[in-house]
């Protein structure tokens, strides 16, 4: 399955979220109703009201919108109202599950449905299954999520809300997509898609539609996928929800890709590309580029590929922008000023006692023990000032530290040096950087047997340990790109040795790879190929809000080629490397071989 369609199960929580409350949060009704809650004096049904809707709309503080469910279930019991005494259990289940908290969010679920059925109120019953099934499906425990949301099911169909069955039955069809059970999801969502249409509710009946179309892809079907897709992208139109316009035009993009029809892919995902920048969705913008490169590349259009695939590390990869530390150094300076402020205006109230008792008249006497109290007062207040600011300079100083500490883990010392004294950076000409490529062998098709989280753990493994030895040999490691680790040597600094030394890392690579093949004993490894190459490059800073440091030229393009056209297990150079380090290592001398757009070259196998 392509990585964008997996994508598509992320868009049903959105149903979820629609259905069950079917009516949208806001933060701004939860500060209106804050207010009047604070002021007090309402009745106790009123009371109970506000407390439902600040526990159900509050959105930035998870934590405030627990305190008042909390609230809103003392008050039930002391009513005795059932109905609210439900509710806030069933709130705070819900927002615990926000929080991270599964298992708390577990044990109200459970009081929820308690009090549900003692009170036969078939719907809380039904939907607190569904939050359970849905916690279960967080905890990836699979059986329970199926099986909850089957009792969930079960218990709505006695219901007359057809909505929140809708609901039920969209998010079990989400849970067997997850787990390629394609068959049931494609039941379910058949299901729950007449309902939304009984009920006729737009938003429902397109995102089902859109996640059929992601099962008639997987199984084959790409013209139905296609209807689909479309009918789904129709109907979000109107209701202008442009985040699922989007995502699905990137999923109509990939069939298109898949049935070779090169335009249409182009423009679904150029469209998916323009909807995700007007409206600020990063991850549609990082993922439409991403499909833009990967298009572009299959035509053969390698500058436009590459364009699109800087537009999109260049979202994937961001780090903080450097005017914080801007901020900070404000910040330190506004407590400066407040501390000789302080100092100054302890200083004035210290003359004016002195004057005071210099006078003898009984009234003056009477006014300087008055002021004693006051500065008192005063200089405890000052005091209590002096240390929060004091604290407040040690977590600025603390946040600047860690502010230079992320740049220089990001950028080289000298270009982020630059870049924090000036702001920008100017690109710099090397006449001589040595580069380095490595590429897993068979990872494709390694990466298919694992699930995702041990992939990328066991990618961090090998390249953690590239990182390590190519700082030991004082190296600079530009980026990765999926499978693909890239460093150079002889930069930010000109050196004479970058060529030795960069056959040395590489040495070393190989052979920590071949161990932990050797120590393996099921298929958990990789094997390498490397590729060096000597040349001059350009290197420089890209972009000017989110910084990603990078070099261009032709040098990198061949070292790129010296990889591919390497050997499992092996290094192969070119000639401008060779010549540097001829007299310091064995090589296998391979021929001329052609390569891709350069005719010619001749290469060597390191020894």
């Amino acid at each position: 399955m392509s990585k964008n369609l997996l994508k598509a199960r992320g868009i049903l929580i959105a149903v979820l979220l629609i259905v069950t409350t079917l009516t949208a949060q806001d933060q701004k009704t939860a500060d209106s109703l804050a207010t009047i809650y604070k002021k007090g004096g309402a009745t106790a049904a009123v009371q109970l009201e506000l407390l439902r809707n600040l526990a159900f709309n509050e959105l930035n503080d998870l934590s405030l919108s627990i305190k008042y469910s909390n609230e809103l279930i003392a008050l039930s019991k002391k009513e005795k109202d059932n109905l609210y005494l439900f509710r806030g259990y069933y709130l705070r289940g819900h927002k615990q599950k926000l929080k991270g908290d599964l298992q708390e969010a577990l044990s109200d679920f459970m009081v929820s449905i308690k009090i549900a059925q003692a009170s036969a109120n078939t719907v809380g019953e039904g939907i607190s299954y569904m939050e359970m099934a849905n916690v279960f499906s967080v905890m990836k425990e699979t059986k329970k999520a199926y099986a909850y949301y089957n009792k969930a099911i079960a218990i709505l169909r006695k219901s007359n809300d057809k909505l929140k069955l809708a609901s039920a039955l969209s998010n079990l069809g989400d849970e067997y997509l997850k787990n390629n059970v394609l068959d049931k999801a494609l039941t379910c969502f058949y299901e729950s898609g007449k309902l939304f249409e009984e009920e006729k509710y737009t938003s429902g009946i397109a995102y089902t539609l859109g996640s059929m179309g992601v099962i008639y892809f997987q199984l084959g079907k790409d013209e139905m996928a296609v209807n689909n897709l479309k009918k789904a992208i129709h109907l979000l139109e109107p209701i202008e929800d442009y985040y699922g316009i989007s995502e699905y035009l990137i999923h109509l993009s990939t069939v298109y890709q898949k049935q070779k029809k090169w335009d249409l892919a182009l423009k679904a995902a150029s469209k998916s590309l323009q909807l995700a920048q007007k409206n600020g969705y990063k991850d549609q913008i990082s993922t439409s580029n991403l499909q833009l490169s990967d298009l572009y590349e299959k035509i053969n259009n390698s500058p436009k590929a590459l364009e699109f695939f800087k537009a999109h590390v260049a979202y994937r990869d961001s780090v903080t922008n450097v005017k914080t530390v801007q901020e900070l150094a404000d910040l330190r300076t506004n407590f400066e000023v407040s501390k000789k402020q302080a100092q100054v205006n302890l200083l004035e109230k210290e003359t004016e006692i002195q004057q005071l008792k210099a006078k003898k008249q009984q009234n003056i006497i009477y006014a300087t023990v008055v002021a004693i109290v006051l500065i008192i007062m005063l200089v405890i207040g000052l005091f209590r000032r002096y240390q929060f600011i004091k604290k407040t300079k040690a977590i600025i100083e603390n946040e600047k530290n860690r502010s230079n500490a992320l740049l220089l883990n990001i950028l080289p010392e000298e270009t982020a040096s630059e870049l924090m004294a000036s702001g920008k950076v100017l690109a710099k000409k090397f006449e001589s950087v040595t580069v380095l490529f490595t590429d897993f062998v068979g990872f494709t098709a390694y990466a298919e047997k694992l699930p995702p989280e041990k992939l990328v753990e066991r990618v961090d493994f090998y390249f953690s340990k590239f990182d390590e030895i190519i700082e030991k040999y004082d190296l600079e490691k530009i980026k990765t790109v999926g499978d693909a680790y890239m460093c150079a040597g002889g930069l930010p600094f000109e050196t004479q040795d970058h060529a030795y030394k960069m056959i040395l890392a590489a040495q070393e690579i190989i052979k920590f790879v071949s161990a932990i093949a050797k120590e393996t004993q099921d298929q958990n490894h990789f094997q390498i190929r490397i590729g060096i190459n000597t040349g001059p490059v350009v290197a420089g800073v890209v972009g000017t809000k989110k910084f990603a440091y990078d070099i261009w030229g032709d040098t990198v393009n061949t070292a790129s080629r010296m990889e591919s056209n390497s050997e499992p297990g092996k290094i192969n150079i070119s000639q401008n490397t060779f010549d540097l380090v001829k007299e310091q290592f064995q090589f296998e001398y391979r021929g001329a071989i052609e390569v891709k757009n350069r005719g010619k070259m001749n290469m060597y196998f390191v020894q």
